[in-house]
């Protein structure tokens, strides 16, 4: 099994024994050599003792291939892909699923203890996937040379062709193998959306002003992304998916949750947890297509949503008609935020892997809402926006890893913060 390689030749003599303490964030595993650094290791485990070749050093830590595992954790499983180790998709295939849910929360509690100084950080167990395989709503591909279907090798922008990937929902996983495209064709990438009912869509991605010709005879939508917008190739510009009981249009280019039955449990987490009446003013930044705006809009007397995505815009309207206790701005988060005038008791945020600007923690605070629920899909920038929370005056009164991304290193979290309360 091959490791993060970068490219760099590293002789025999770089070859130690270590002992794996912990996961890190990244999906390795954390030793520490002879000299004291760190060092880390993907495709192994905490309480291993493995051997490992220097691949990159620097002055504080150094990485590691995986040469063999020598004393093997409890954990430790037979990967089911065959790309698994080349492949950069997936990162905990190696491990089995319950100690993936344990080291997910780990590792957000070591984020927050770490970057955000926060001292025993509240984190709950984690809840896990349904399903851990064959979980994806929406999945996207880069081509090769070829044209062929694959995804980016770990550590490189060398995409690794597949024959196989256990991610995508049935259906999806029923029709990509059905795909071929011309390399000329331009295209950088090619997602693949589930929608109810078996409904699919295709969504070509690339930089051309004008959209390839497809011959295509199968049963989806298709829709090309280039630099001029969306543009309808076959059967229309969106999906229905559905979430609760709920339905939502979804078009081409709107995010989505891509673990719908994890989406689930989140709403479900946040109807619990957030004090909503009929007299709560809620403002939800970064509410896409109103995934959690449709059931929390029922719930109180105004939201406010903010979106920057036009796409994503068009189908919280259409995905919101119902509610006449419902706003919309359209625009950056850091261009609405300072032209609000108003007191929300709750803010909602679900911000992109990139977490909160200044600008937006400062807007925030400066809103003075009684309740902050945020939404992170990256806990190193949920660390780092922590530290500025709690200097803000917001204690973190409990966070939960959901497991939206099985056999990946990625984590959601839902915390939940107050404010203090002046005496």
């Amino acid at each position: 099994m091959s490791g993060f390689l970068d490219g760099s030749s590293v002789s025999d003599e770089k070859v130690f024994e270590v002992e794996l303490e912990k996961m890190a964030y990244g999906g390795e595993a954390l030793g520490r050599l002879p000299d004291g650094r760190a060092v880390f290791v993907p495709y192994a485990s905490p309480g291993e003792r493995v051997r490992v070749r220097l691949v990159e050093e620097k002055r504080g830590y150094a990485r590691g291939e995986l040469l063999e595992v020598l004393s093997p954790s409890v954990g430790r499983v037979e990967p089911r892909c065959q790309h698994y180790g080349v492949c950069g998709g997936c990162h905990y295939q190696h491990i089995d699923y319950e100690t993936q849910l344990q080291a997910k929360a780990a590792v957000l509690a070591d984020q927050l203890t770490r970057i955000g100084g926060l001292e025993a950080p509240p984190v709950q167990a984690a809840v896990p996937s349904p399903q851990p395989w064959n979980y994806r709503n929406h999945v996207q591909f880069h081509l090769n040379a070829e044209g062929q279907l694959g995804y980016k090798a770990a550590r490189s922008e060398e995409v690794v062709a597949i024959q196989e990937c256990h991610l995508p929902e049935a259906n999806l996983s029923a029709l990509w193998p059905k795909l071929a495209f011309d390399s000329e064709l331009g295209l950088s990438r090619v997602g693949l959306r589930a929608g109810q009912e078996g409904e699919a869509m295709i969504v070509l991605e690339g930089e051309a002003l004008e959209p390839p010709e497809v011959a295509l005879d199968l049963p989806v939508a298709v829709s090309y992304l280039g630099s001029e917008g969306p543009v309808v190739l076959a059967d229309g510009d969106h999906l229905t998916m559905e979430a609760l009981g709920h339905a939502f249009r979804v078009t081409a280019g709107s995010f989505f949750q891509v673990n719908t039955a994890v989406a689930e449990a989140i709403i479900e987490h946040l109807l619990e947890h957030l004090p909503l009446s009929s007299e709560t003013t809620l403002l939800e930044l970064y509410c896409g297509v109103g995934l959690f705006s449709a059931f929390l809009a029922p719930r109180v007397g105004q939201l406010i949503g903010v979106e920057e995505s036009p796409l994503a815009c068009e189908d919280f309207v259409a995905n919101l008609d119902e509610f006449d206790n419902v706003a919309l701005y359209e625009g950056t988060v850091e261009q609405v935020l300072p032209g609000l005038d108003l007191h929300p008791d709750i803010v909602l945020v679900d911000p992109p892997r990139s977490g909160l600007s200044p600008d937006v923690v400062d807007g925030i605070l400066r809103l003075q809402p009684d309740v902050l629920a945020y939404v992170s899909c990256d806990p190193a920038t949920l660390g780092r926006d922590a530290k500025r929370l709690t200097k803000g005056g917001y204690t973190l009164q409990q966070v939960t890893p959901f497991d939206m991304f099985p056999q990946t290193y990625h984590i959601e979290g839902v915390s939940f913060w107050e404010r203090g309360r002046e005496v």
